[in-house]
């Protein structure tokens, strides 16, 4: 009988946050996927968990998730962690349970903090709608093409970033984006946790010198909906002439027109009487 593969969200800073469940599922499980053995031994050893290690990273060849997934075939059950949240979000973890369900293995999510749901409910800015664009390509071409497509995004936008990479973040964004809102959330869970709710160009002057460090998560506000072209008698005239030329009557074709632009019906009519002269 197949194993399952445990998904194992682990402390982003503050290891009190490591839940029961997840404490229980390390000790009951044979082995567990680590992307770091190092960090993850001392999680471990806090929690006095005795549970085996094997690596598995962004590093690791396709041999090593593969014989993870014949294991956990041949009846044994695995934990993957990460070294800080959520396996598997902007992590290799990804490949390893793709693979999990190509093969009909069962995958279960033991849940933990994740960094972008917690900068996101701090942040100040709109959390009904979102998009998580993960890291920027440490390429200037790659970053740029990034932001572009996302110009006329309306959702609020999360993005992980690195301290010596957040200058030149900060001013494509500023470039691309404009003078939006943006929230600089580090350090989460962590003794120097800190919120920065600022604008674009403020955050540039304050911060482009790369002064910031930690752990980085950036909120920005999404693009403002585009105002709709506010209705003419000349485009409430031409609405009218296309309703004719599907056969309304003229006088028909304006009561329609008019009640979908606001504009009088007798105004309507007497353009297209006027037009048409």
């Amino acid at each position: 009988m197949s194993g399952i593969l445990y998904v194992v969200g682990t402390p982003i800073g503050n290891l009190s946050d490591f839940s029961p469940r997840a404490v229980e599922t390390l000790k009951m499980v044979d082995f567990i996927a680590a992307e770091d053995t190092r960090v993850t031994i001392k999680l471990l050893n806090h929690f006095d968990i005795h549970t085996p290690m094997v690596s598995y990273h962004k590093f690791s060849d396709w041999d090593r998730g593969e014989e993870i997934c014949r294991r956990i075939l041949s009846g044994e059950n695995c934990a993957i962690v990460t070294d800080a949240g959520m396996p598997c979000i902007s992590d290799p973890g990804e490949v390893l349970v793709g693979r999990c369900a190509e093969l009909g293995i069962t995958v279960a999510a033991v849940p933990g903090p994740t960094a972008l749901c917690s900068a996101l409910a701090i942040s100040g800015l709109p959390t009904g709608r979102f998009t998580f664009e993960g890291f920027l390509s440490v390429n200037k071409p790659g970053r740029r093409d990034h932001l572009n497509s996302l110009i006329k995004e309306q959702r609020t936008m999360i993005f992980y970033e690195a301290p010596h990479k957040l200058a030149n973040t900060l001013n494509d964004m500023y470039k691309v984006f404009g003078d939006r809102r943006i929230s600089i959330v580090r350090e989460l869970t962590k003794i120097h946790e800190q919120v920065i709710r600022t604008t674009l160009s403020e955050a540039v002057k304050d911060f482009g010198d790369g002064s910031i460090k930690g752990e980085i998560v950036l909120v920005v506000a999404g693009a403002e909906p585009e105002k709709p072209e506010e209705d003419t008698l000349e485009s409430a005239a031409e609405l009218a002439r296309k309703l004719m030329d599907g056969g309304m009557s003229a006088s028909a074709a304006s009561k329609e027109a008019a009640g979908l632009t606001g504009f009088k019906k007798g105004e309507i009519y007497k353009m297209l009487l006027e037009n048409s002269s």
